[in-house]
């Protein structure tokens, strides 16, 4: 049986383990949060270096892609410690992935994004996700001044968010990641703000740490459009008003899994060195996976 580990620096409340079929081989996928202990996440790194398939690289991005450009995060150089197991964040996977599932939900019928408001919390890491719901012809509010530097000016447009980028970029992957992103116990800590951008949108979309960490109590019928969830996340988001969810990833042992881990099984499966293995080889993966987004109708989920 193939093994999988995704090493987090976001919180041990949301650890999971299963066993499953993927593509016709046996895999055991295993989430370790270290609630923001760097130290501890580099030492698991070290122990389980050649004993697993391949680790994913949970709770930070190891790169910022703008525009096709990369930006290499400082902080996440630190964890970077295994020598014999591939090591993966997601960031390869992420784009291919996240833009078709915009395109499968508009081209399937799972929902109308003509004209739609959406509100992307922060987009310069999901540039593709941003491009496809440009091209359905979605309305874009893309709050990454808002949100990450705390800056009150809503993007509306991919040019905007590519100069944004451009010029941010640079500057942001030199400061500490905690300033960034929620990590260990400020991943449970909802902090409702600017949240007049989420009562305009009808659809809120992004990572769903992101998401959670500026909610508002109660909104009104919206649909999100994310990564990773839990039961308990579901619960959350129906008491607060949410419609439905629409996960970027599937359905895996109860719950969604973030990019790293999907990215980390198919580098198991491909078997090839990082360096050789292109977007073109995840794309074709996961045509022939037909993976399709997961769809949470939250009006009728049992809470």
């Amino acid at each position: 049986m193939r093994r999988i580990v995704s090493v987090s620096l976001g919180s041990s409340k949301r650890n999971h383990a299963f066993e499953t079929d993927f593509m016709g081989e046996k895999f055991s996928i295993e989430r370790i949060g270290t609630d923001g202990d760097w130290d501890k996440a580099i030492e698991l790194i070290k122990e389980l270096d050649g004993k697993v398939d391949a680790f994913g690289m949970g709770g930070i991005d190891l790169y910022i892609y703008v525009a096709g450009k990369k930006y290499v995060i400082n902080d996440a150089k630190r964890l970077l410690v295994a020598r014999k197991s591939p090591m993966v964040d997601g960031s390869g996977l992420k784009n291919t992935l996240e833009r078709k599932c915009i395109l499968d939900v508009q081209q399937d019928g799972v929902m109308d994004l003509r004209g739609k408001k959406v509100l992307m919390v922060c987009a310069v890491d999901r540039f593709g996700m941003a491009e496809a719901f440009a091209e359905v012809g979605a309305r874009l509010t893309l709050g990454d001044l808002i949100y990450t530097l705390g800056i009150p000016i809503p993007l509306h447009s991919l040019k905007a968010l590519k100069l944004v980028g451009r010029t941010v970029a640079p500057f942001a992957v030199r400061m500490p990641f905690d300033k960034l992103y929620p990590t260990g116990e400020k991943q449970e800590v909802i902090i409702p703000k600017h949240s007049k951008y989420y009562y305009e949108a009808e659809v809120i979309a992004g990572d769903f740490l992101y998401i959670k960490r500026y909610l508002p109590d109660k909104l009104n019928g919206q649909v999100i459009i994310t990564n990773t969830t839990t039961a308990e996340d579901m619960k959350l988001l129906k008491e607060r008003g949410i419609s439905k969810v629409i996960t970027t990833t599937p359905n895996m042992g109860g719950r969604s899994f973030g990019t790293n881990v999907i990215e980390a099984l198919m580098v198991a499966l491909i078997g090839r060195p990082l360096e050789q293995i292109s977007p073109e080889d995840y794309y074709q993966m996961l045509s022939a996976l037909n993976m399709k987004p997961g769809v949470v109708d939250l009006e009728t989920y049992d809470a």
